[in-house]
């Protein structure tokens, strides 16, 4: 007599999430499937539509779990009472280093954050990640640390050179030892600009 799979698991959105980051960073996205999440953590393939009702859900599920993982390592890193370069190096590290740590799910979680269908849930995570940057730049503001203007244009001058960075360590193009050990410098030129004083 054979034995059916479970339809329940202990926590089986989690155990989904894990297991679709684990195919998503060795095998990419289109790899993932819901009836293959369902054998690989042993449970029936009708399962996980308790939870995902289609492929698009989980990959936005994903997508979220990213954001919000990359928050949590933002709110621990910013310190709103330090000077601003100090402040922003910080969080371009944390950032810059979430990304060399996790290339395959920061790939998939811009790729779904501009999706005119996003989930709220993705979008809420998405907005809390540039809301550290816009916040900075507003305290620095106030302070008299960076140029006048709408807080959220000027984050996007300086989160344009980070993500950048982050796309250069992650994509092969440098080394990402060598993007965080110039990690100082490019923050530096990037406050003060390139022209000689």
């Amino acid at each position: 007599m054979s034995q059916s799979r479970p339809y329940h698991h202990g926590d089986l959105r989690a155990a989904l999430l894990a297991s679709a980051e684990r195919t998503l960073r060795e095998k990419g996205s289109g790899a993932l499937s819901l009836r293959e999440l369902a054998r690989d953590i042993g449970v029936s393939h009708a399962a996980p539509g308790r939870h995902f009702k289609d492929k698009q859900a989980l990959l936005d599920a994903l997508a979220a779990s990213g954001f919000q993982r990359l928050n949590q390592t933002l709110d621990s890193t910013d310190r709103p009472e330090a000077p601003l370069e100090p402040r922003i190096t910080a969080l371009a590290r944390a950032y810059v280093t979430f990304a060399i740590q996790n290339p395959e799910l920061l790939e998939l979680m811009y790729s779904r954050k501009h999706d005119p269908d996003i989930d709220p849930e993705l979008a809420t995570a998405a907005e809390h990640s540039m809301g550290h940057f816009v916040q900075l730049v507003t305290d620095a503001q106030r302070r008299g640390e960076i140029v006048a203007g709408d807080p959220e244009a000027v984050m996007f001058a300086a989160a344009a050179g980070i993500h950048g960075l982050a796309v250069l360590a992650t994509n092969g193009t440098l080394r990402p030892d060598a993007v965080l050990a110039g990690l100082d410098q490019h923050i530096h030129l990037l406050l003060h600009g390139l022209k000689p004083r």
